[in-house]
Protein backbone atom coordinates (compact mmCIF):
# COMPACT_ATOMS: atom_id res chain seq x y z
CA UNK A 1 0.00 0.00 0.00
CA UNK A 2 1.20 3.45 -1.07
CA UNK A 3 0.93 6.70 1.10
CA UNK A 4 -0.07 9.55 -1.95
CA UNK A 5 -1.16 12.81 0.15
CA UNK A 6 -1.71 11.37 2.68
CA UNK A 7 -3.83 8.82 2.03
CA UNK A 8 -3.24 4.73 1.94
CA UNK A 9 -3.90 3.83 -1.80
CA UNK A 10 -3.48 0.63 -3.30
CA UNK A 11 -4.15 1.07 -6.60
CA UNK A 12 -2.71 4.30 -8.71
CA UNK A 13 -2.66 5.01 -12.37
CA UNK A 14 0.75 6.53 -13.50
CA UNK A 15 2.11 8.81 -16.51
CA UNK A 16 5.46 9.09 -16.72
CA UNK A 17 8.23 11.84 -18.64
CA UNK A 18 5.10 13.46 -20.18
CA UNK A 19 6.93 16.10 -22.29
CA UNK A 20 5.04 19.15 -23.18
CA UNK A 21 6.48 22.27 -24.28
CA UNK A 22 5.50 25.94 -22.65
CA UNK A 23 6.49 29.04 -22.63
CA UNK A 24 7.72 29.11 -18.73
CA UNK A 25 10.11 31.29 -17.32
CA UNK A 26 10.76 34.54 -15.04
CA UNK A 27 13.70 36.13 -17.40
CA UNK A 28 12.84 38.31 -20.22
CA UNK A 29 14.80 35.85 -22.65
CA UNK A 30 12.39 33.23 -21.66
CA UNK A 31 9.22 34.74 -22.17
CA UNK A 32 9.49 34.15 -25.77
CA UNK A 33 10.27 30.76 -26.26
CA UNK A 34 9.55 27.31 -25.75
CA UNK A 35 11.13 25.29 -23.64
CA UNK A 36 9.78 21.30 -22.73
CA UNK A 37 8.75 20.52 -19.47
CA UNK A 38 8.67 17.36 -18.24
CA UNK A 39 5.66 15.78 -15.91
CA UNK A 40 5.06 12.81 -13.58
CA UNK A 41 1.33 11.74 -12.76
CA UNK A 42 0.37 9.38 -9.93
CA UNK A 43 -3.14 9.21 -9.69
CA UNK A 44 -4.76 7.42 -7.03
CA UNK A 45 -7.76 5.28 -8.35
CA UNK A 46 -9.29 1.92 -8.16
CA UNK A 47 -8.45 -0.04 -11.03
CA UNK A 48 -10.54 -3.21 -9.80
CA UNK A 49 -13.57 -2.00 -11.13
CA UNK A 50 -12.24 -1.69 -14.87
CA UNK A 51 -10.59 -4.65 -14.74
CA UNK A 52 -13.70 -6.38 -13.63
CA UNK A 53 -15.76 -5.52 -16.38
CA UNK A 54 -13.05 -4.62 -19.23
CA UNK A 55 -15.03 -1.46 -19.85
CA UNK A 56 -13.21 1.85 -20.30
CA UNK A 57 -15.66 4.14 -19.14
CA UNK A 58 -14.31 1.88 -15.05
CA UNK A 59 -10.63 3.21 -15.83
CA UNK A 60 -9.11 6.92 -15.17
CA UNK A 61 -8.73 7.65 -18.83
CA UNK A 62 -5.11 8.59 -19.08
CA UNK A 63 -5.53 9.67 -22.32
CA UNK A 64 -7.94 12.32 -22.03
CA UNK A 65 -5.77 13.68 -18.09
CA UNK A 66 -2.93 13.48 -20.95
CA UNK A 67 -4.78 15.63 -23.34
CA UNK A 68 -6.20 18.01 -20.21
CA UNK A 69 -2.64 18.56 -18.93
CA UNK A 70 -1.07 19.85 -22.25
CA UNK A 71 -4.29 22.30 -22.83
CA UNK A 72 -3.28 23.75 -19.40
CA UNK A 73 0.26 24.20 -19.80
CA UNK A 74 -0.02 25.84 -23.08
CA UNK A 75 -3.01 27.76 -22.43
CA UNK A 76 -0.62 30.60 -21.07
CA UNK A 77 2.52 31.16 -20.10
CA UNK A 78 4.14 30.93 -16.35
CA UNK A 79 6.94 31.68 -14.53
CA UNK A 80 7.48 28.91 -12.35
CA UNK A 81 7.17 25.69 -12.67
CA UNK A 82 5.45 25.16 -9.13
CA UNK A 83 2.47 27.15 -10.54
CA UNK A 84 2.29 24.73 -13.08
CA UNK A 85 2.65 21.49 -10.33
CA UNK A 86 -0.69 23.41 -8.79
CA UNK A 87 -2.49 24.19 -11.48
CA UNK A 88 -2.35 20.67 -12.88
CA UNK A 89 -2.80 18.86 -9.68
CA UNK A 90 -5.77 21.27 -8.92
CA UNK A 91 -7.17 20.48 -12.78
CA UNK A 92 -6.59 16.33 -12.39
CA UNK A 93 -8.32 16.69 -9.03
CA UNK A 94 -11.62 18.40 -9.91
CA UNK A 95 -11.67 17.11 -13.86
CA UNK A 96 -11.09 13.93 -13.21
CA UNK A 97 -12.47 12.58 -9.59
CA UNK A 98 -8.89 11.51 -8.58
CA UNK A 99 -8.89 11.42 -4.62
CA UNK A 100 -5.21 11.80 -4.60
CA UNK A 101 -2.38 13.30 -6.77
CA UNK A 102 1.39 12.97 -6.70
CA UNK A 103 3.19 15.52 -9.47
CA UNK A 104 6.25 15.94 -10.59
CA UNK A 105 7.24 18.91 -12.83
CA UNK A 106 10.70 19.01 -14.14
CA UNK A 107 12.30 21.55 -16.19
CA UNK A 108 15.38 19.94 -17.99
CA UNK A 109 17.01 22.94 -19.82
CA UNK A 110 16.54 25.08 -16.09
CA UNK A 111 20.08 24.61 -15.47
CA UNK A 112 22.81 24.04 -18.26
CA UNK A 113 25.04 21.50 -15.51
CA UNK A 114 22.43 19.83 -14.13
CA UNK A 115 20.12 16.75 -16.17
CA UNK A 116 17.04 18.79 -14.62
CA UNK A 117 15.34 20.51 -12.07
CA UNK A 118 12.04 20.15 -10.53
CA UNK A 119 9.59 20.17 -8.32
CA UNK A 120 6.87 17.63 -6.15
CA UNK A 121 3.76 17.78 -4.87
CA UNK A 122 1.05 15.83 -3.12
CA UNK A 123 -2.61 16.96 -3.14
CA UNK A 124 -5.65 15.76 -2.23
CA UNK A 125 -9.44 16.42 -3.07
CA UNK A 126 -11.03 18.40 -0.40
CA UNK A 127 -13.76 16.64 1.26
Amino acid sequence: MKDIAGLQVSDSVLIEALEITAVIGIYEWEKSIQQPLVIDVEMAWDNQPAATSGDIADALDYAAVCQALETAVQAQAWGLIEEVAEALAALILNQFGVVAVRLRVAKPTAIKAARTVAVSIERKRSA
